[in-house]
């Protein structure tokens, strides 16, 4: 069984919905544990199947969004998964009022119903037809991002293949990819403004209508987020300013002193030192086949893994035209396969997020078997665990990828996971703001993150470039367009990935057991009680950052990356 072989069956509403009726009056007819068990099964596997054709689509569309085919199918799906997430509503109603209550809970656990109690206050008949708009308006985003076709260098490039032009070491190459870049956002300026401002004055309203005082609150619902709040993040960024800021600010002054630079301006950030960055040796075929060698290394477990995801042919690496930006992975259940989506373009982030995306990938795979959804589904914050620590835990193999700039590849990705914390502090912090002032005018909201910004990245310099001065660079994020309040998911990760650092700095063995043990725990705890199950640190409680940011700071103080 191969990806390309998969088959995608259309989903009918109809269909859909009435099946949905039968299955809510099985659940509510059930006399004993078994007939319920048997209703709950059902539920489950309608989930799954709905579930793999939405991916499967999504997939296909995102490799060639020019393909008339999946894109009448995202249009399709767009219009009727609110109708289906309403009518399911009534299920998960269904479930949680049900006297089988007890039974339930012994089946999938506390974490499970809490979540589906959450999940009730996310969708109702009323909101149907606006949710419709936002996931319209989600997809008319990545489209106009993904049609980007850039002059420059003599060929015609799309927004991803700019990248390696981004880190070049010419200062008037870096300068000029930027120009060109951002030039195709303020060309679009318009657009991205009245998409932007139409998501938020409609996800406010679909929080109003659904009860909510703003869409704060409804978008950590959507997330799942059943053990911590908007306060607690607060606290968390807090940290961050104390604690990580600082540091960040020390680090960016040095790289100004190895680039030998007066100003540091926002298109040298890329560029470590003057060597220019480590570049990984070879092409795809190449980075996968010592892939190969690194996974069947690290363990018998990722080496039956990513012996799995090459045979399903489960990744489509390369940046094209007409694909989408980014990087990805997600999983088919029915064919129990995850996929992994990026855009190679001969960066470091080539292995940067092949690590990334294959971290997500292993946990998918070793919870596979599990027959319940939701227990290999873990919340957004702990998958990005998975993800951000697979990066540091194949560090010992990066000498494969980049031969004799290993060592400085090393302290790049460590110095660049630091730096990248306040910058995903700072697109939630900015977030907050919009939600909470949804009346708010583009021209208000571009102060809303020249504000965040100079909290929590003071050092950053446009030069003269007139748009990014003008509070405009976090159009780029294409999370706030389509996964608002995803991005804190990262940065409390990533200090959490730090710990793994830390761990396997001192026993990889022991570090590589705790984090199988996570993984293969997948979405069975929420986000604060997976940590106190796996001995990891809260990082909403102040102070937490201080026991292993330090290391992190303390190492790159004793390396001259000039030397390396």
């Amino acid at each position: 069984m191969t990806f390309q072989n998969l088959e995608y069956k259309r989903p009918d509403q109809d269909t859909v919905l009435k099946h949905i009726a039968e299955l809510k009056t099985q659940l509510e007819s059930a006399a004993d544990e078994a007939a319920f068990l048997a209703a709950l099964k059902a539920v489950n596997e309608l989930h799954r199947d709905i579930e793999s054709m939405a991916s499967l689509c999504y997939i296909r569309h995102s490799i060639d969004t020019t393909d008339s085919f999946y894109k009448t199918e995202m249009d399709h799906l767009d219009e009727i998964l609110p109708s289906i997430m309403e009518a399911n509503q009534k299920l998960q109603i269904t479930l949680l009022q049900s006297p089988h209550r007890p039974y339930l809970e012994a089946v999938l656990g506390k974490t499970a119903l809490d979540r589906l109690e959450l999940s009730t206050r996310t969708i109702s008949a009323a909101v149907l037809d606006d949710l419709v708009s936002e996931n319209k308006l989600v997809s008319e985003y990545s489209r106009l991002l993904a049609s980007a076709s850039l002059e420059f260098d003599g060929k015609q490039l799309n927004l991803q293949q700019m990248g390696p032009y981004l880190e070049a070491s010419s200062r008037d190459t870096r300068r000029a990819a930027v120009d060109t870049m951002f030039g195709f956002y303020h060309e679009h300026d318009t657009v991205l403004d009245d998409i932007y401002d139409r998501l938020v004055k409609i996800r406010h309203k679909i929080a109003r209508t659904l009860g909510f005082e703003n869409f704060v609150a409804l978008g950590y619902a959507r997330m799942g987020r059943t053990d911590y709040d908007s306060d607690m993040v607060a606290t968390y960024r807090k940290q961050v300013l104390q604690t990580i800021v600082p540091i960040a600010r020390s680090l960016r002054q040095k790289q100004k002193v190895r680039l030998g630079l007066s100003r540091l301006f926002y298109y040298d950030e890329p560029l470590s030192d003057p060597k220019g960055n480590p570049k990984p040796l070879g092409d795809a075929d190449e980075l996968m086949n010592k892939a190969s060698v690194m996974f069947a290394e690290l363990s018998p477990g990722t080496d039956a893994f990513f012996t799995f995801m090459k045979q399903a042919g489960a990744m489509d690496l390369i940046a094209k035209p007409g694909k989408e930006t980014g990087g990805y992975c997600t999983f088919l259940p029915n064919w129990q396969m995850p996929f992994i989506f990026a855009n190679f373009n001969g960066t470091k982030d080539d292995v940067e997020v092949f690590t990334h995306e294959g971290g997500h990938a292993y946990q998918a795979y070793v919870t596979r078997d599990d027959e319940w959804l939701s227990h290999h589904e873990p919340g957004m914050e702990t998958a990005e665990i998975h993800s951000m620590s697979m990066e540091f835990l194949t560090w010992p193999w990066m000498d494969l990828f980049f031969g004799k700039d290993a060592d400085r590849f090393r302290y790049n990705h460590l110095a660049d996971a630091l730096m990248f914390i306040p910058y995903g502090v700072a697109v939630d912090h900015y977030q907050h703001l919009v939600y909470e002032n949804p009346a708010a005018t583009p021209e208000e909201r571009r102060q809303f993150w020249l504000d965040v910004e100079s909290t929590y990245l003071p050092w950053r310099d446009y030069d003269e470039n007139t748009y990014l001065k003008g509070g405009n660079v976090w159009k780029r994020q294409t999370h706030i367009f389509s996964a608002p309040f995803y991005y804190i998911d990262y940065t409390l990760a990533q200090v959490l990935a730090f710990w793994f650092w830390q761990a396997a700095r001192n026993d990889a063995a022991k570090a590589w057991q705790q984090y199988d043990r996570l993984c293969r725990d997948g979405g069975k705890l929420g986000f604060r009680l997976l940590l106190e199950a796996h001995n990891l640190p809260n990082v909403f409680e102040a102070g937490s950052l201080d026991h292993f940011i330090p290391a992190v700071s303390a190492y790159l103080e004793s390396v001259d990356p000039l030397t390396l």
